[in-house]
């Protein structure tokens, strides 16, 4: 049998949430790099005297843009550990692939205190933690906002003990381990009266 849905107040709470206006800026993105050639150098701010932290080489085929500069012409990204920024006009959009269950395919979030993470995974979140083994959590709804290019979603799932519930919704985020950066988050609660979760995810894993 199918749980019941979130109770009145709780879809309220999450149709609040679905409704805030988004910023004009379409981070976070996937891109690829604009055209063979030259290594995309990657500097510590949005700018082309700032320092050279490293380089994407011609073999990198996919780079996750977290933020953009206040003017749009650089983005934030990931490099090792780190996170950095490169010209936007090296980069050529490439897009979000939504899969059937309405989720970024590639999602994969994690939080800490404690340490736990969830993947999107053919219609479940396989949910892991150190204490316990990965177990498939099924997707029963995953609600979008309606708005084209929106990554918020309001997620229902078969939890651990009851039904589950997550919001993804784009916002600077870290890890708390490392200096990475992020551009969407989490609120997880893996059933009725778990401790609720906060983490970042990313679409490149």
């Amino acid at each position: 049998m199918r749980p019941a849905p979130l109770a009145p107040a709780a879809l309220l709470a999450v149709t609040a949430l679905l409704a805030t206006p988004l910023a004009a800026q379409n981070v976070p993105a996937l891109y690829d790099l604009a055209a063979p050639g030259p290594e995309v150098t990657v500097r510590a701010a949005p700018s082309g005297d700032a320092e050279a932290l490293g380089a994407f080489g011609s073999d990198i085929t996919l780079v996750e843009v977290v933020a953009l500069s206040a003017e749009g012409d650089w983005g934030q990204v990931n490099l090792g550990e780190g996170s950095g920024w490169v010209e936007m006009a090296a980069l050529e959009l490439r897009g979000v692939h939504i899969d059937n269950y309405n989720l970024p395919d590639s999602l994969f979030c994690m939080g800490t205190e404690p340490f736990w993470s969830v993947s999107n995974i053919n219609g479940a979140l396989h949910y892991d933690t150190p204490d316990m083994p990965g177990a498939d959590l099924a997707i029963w709804i995953a609600q979008d906002s309606g708005i084209a290019e929106d990554l918020r979603r309001m997620v229902q799932f078969a939890g651990i003990g009851g039904p589950g519930v997550a919001f993804l919704y784009p916002a600077q985020c870290s890890d708390g381990m490392s200096d990475r950066a992020y551009g969407l988050a989490i609120s997880l609660m893996t059933a009725p009266g778990a401790p609720l979760l906060s983490g970042c995810c990313t679409l490149n894993r």
